[in-house]
């Protein structure tokens, strides 16, 4: 039985930790931290069904690989969207297309589903013979460059259905690119993509489905992305500890977020738990930072590295009731 949490430790370890300071600087992942996560099976992941890792090992894994480098884990984590979309689909000649290369990493993925959550969409999907065809804008795109395929979800103008499509990145009629200078993870190449009358064939459409099935599988990823504010928060602590100080605190605050956050996927309070994480990672790297003392004040370290990216993970992957929630933890409420 593979143990993936052990697996993770060892690309974090070795692949991921030792360089994480210099991609943040230079802004580029190296294509060796994807082969490494596609040699031991993680592009796989999602695929496995009940033969894959248990709940808590999958989170185990999310944390220990945000932790040795959010840039590489937050543009690989995109990738699994698109398999479970293809797991799901009835388009068998589309699944076909991709499975295999998904599966083993050969193919890699990503995700444009920010443009259909709101309310009105900023993406918007209208019905033509034999398609679809896309206007709006997908505001939040990890991993242009570096991913071969995307999931683009857009809302039908007629029904207020989502149409999701898996279509090859690159140049392309009606479509136009906006690099984003993110204060984090710089690496994961997050874009600003404007559909204008871009064509989207029947062939490349994954599903269409209801609002209320759109919405019910928007849960477990809030729950999935709690992990990089929990990453941050384990390397944090490692990083205390290294330097001599008292770390215990935050580790039992870690898991008492860790609960919060699994209680939150059996139905209790996912913004607040959310929130709870991102604040405490906040913490977490503030304390680092200070112990460290004057040289984390200098570019390219792990303290204030660690420090904006606990930033990031305050609006990344968020929703209005989260940053509410958050507002109110950080004013004191």
């Amino acid at each position: 039985m593979t143990k993936w949490p052990e697996l993770a430790r060892e690309i974090a370890d070795t692949v991921l930790f030792p360089v994480a300071d210099s991609v943040d600087a230079d802004g580029e992942i190296p294509s060796s931290h994807f082969d490494a996560l596609a040699a031991d099976g993680f592009y796989g992941i999602a695929a496995l069904g009940e033969g894959g890792p248990s709940s808590e090992e999958l989170v185990e894994v999310l944390e220990t690989l945000c932790g040795g480098c959010l840039a590489t884990t937050f543009t690989w984590m995109q990738h699994h969207g698109v398999v479970g979309a293809l797991a799901a689909s009835t388009n068998t000649s589309l699944r076909e297309q991709y499975w295999d290369g998904l599966v083993s990493g050969t193919i890699r993925g990503g995700v444009a589903y920010a443009g259909a959550i709101p309310r009105p969409p900023l993406l918007w999907a209208k019905r033509v013979n034999d398609g679809y065809v896309l206007d709006g804008i997908a505001p939040f795109v990890t991993g242009w460059g570096i991913v071969d395929v995307l999931l683009v979800s857009a809302r039908d103008e007629f029904d207020n259905s989502i149409v999701h499509s898996v279509v090859p990145v690159g140049e392309a009629p009606g479509l136009t690119i906006e690099e984003l200078p993110l204060i984090a993870a710089r690496g994961s190449n997050t874009v600003r993509i404007v559909f204008d009358a871009f064509e989207i064939p029947d062939t490349d459409v994954c599903a269409v489905v209801s609002d209320e099935q759109f919405q019910s599988t928007q849960l477990p990823g809030l729950w999935l992305n709690g992990a990089m504010a929990m990453g941050i928060t384990r390397r944090a602590v490692t990083e205390l500890a290294d330097l001599g100080v008292d770390a215990d605190a935050f580790e039992e605050q870690a898991a008492r977020a860790r609960a919060d956050l699994d209680a939150a996927l059996r139905g209790g309070d996912m913004s607040t738990a959310r929130a709870r994480a991102s604040e405490l990672a906040i913490r977490a790297s503030a304390a680092l930072v200070t112990a460290t003392g004057s040289r984390a004040l200098v570019g390219s370290n792990t303290p204030e590295r660690l420090m904006r990216e606990a930033t990031f993970t305050l609006v990344a992957a968020g929703r209005p009731e989260i940053k509410t929630a958050l507002v109110e933890r950080l004013s004191g409420y």
